[in-house]
């Protein structure tokens, strides 16, 4: 994940990386984000992104989540 942080700690989504099908490498860049939300579950504070790219010339949309707890990313509902 390649991402840029706001002055206020708020990170962005620029692009990232998954396996494919055939296990290889697929760059993907975040054309736009359509809403950002924070949530709170178990406790946890969550950065939700709904986003859209085009993947494979098909424009997708799909959720992206920062767990601010452990700093990790997560592909959600693609």
């Amino acid at each position: 994940m390649i991402c840029y942080f706001t002055k206020e700690g708020i990170p962005n989504p620029i692009k990232f990386s998954i396996i494919g099908e055939d296990d290889s490498w697929v760059n993907i860049k975040v054309d736009r984000v359509i809403t950002r939300d924070i949530d709170k579950r178990a406790g946890n504070r969550i950065y939700i992104f709904q986003c859209q790219s085009n993947i494979n010339g098909i424009e997708k949309i799909y959720e992206l989540r920062y767990v601010l707890e452990n700093c990790k990313w997560e592909l959600f509902k693609i």
